[in-house]
């Protein structure tokens, strides 16, 4: 494994070990609050700092996935190294966008 590659997959994973306790932890907020979908949406609309975080979310998990790909497919594939990395970049970066578009979703008014 290339070291570049297993150091920035250690730190994204350091990165969403608290984004996804504070996500988690806002999802049993809401549950236990009755919070529909539309009262959560009315409090994420327009905010920067849910737009900040979850955006910060989507970054991380895009690279630590495609990373992640990268090293199965290498490992326990028939593609060469440069082309299992080629398509999980593309995985990385088709993650990216769906989690983008998932954020513009909910944040934008």
């Amino acid at each position: 494994m290339n070291v570049g590659l297993y150091v920035w997959q250690r730190s994204t994973a350091a990165l969403m070990v608290p984004l996804v306790l504070l996500h988690v932890a806002v999802i049993f907020y809401a549950t236990r609050k009755g919070l529909t979908a539309a009262d959560i949406l009315a409090r994420t609309r327009g905010s920067l700092a849910w737009a900040s975080f979850y955006s910060a979310f989507v970054v991380a998990v895009a690279v630590h996935a495609a990373i992640g790909v990268r090293n199965v497919l290498a490992e326990w594939s028939p593609l060469k190294s440069r082309d299992a990395g080629i398509l999980a970049g593309a995985f990385g970066v088709l993650l990216f966008f769906l989690g983008a578009r998932a954020v513009v979703a909910v944040v934008l008014p």
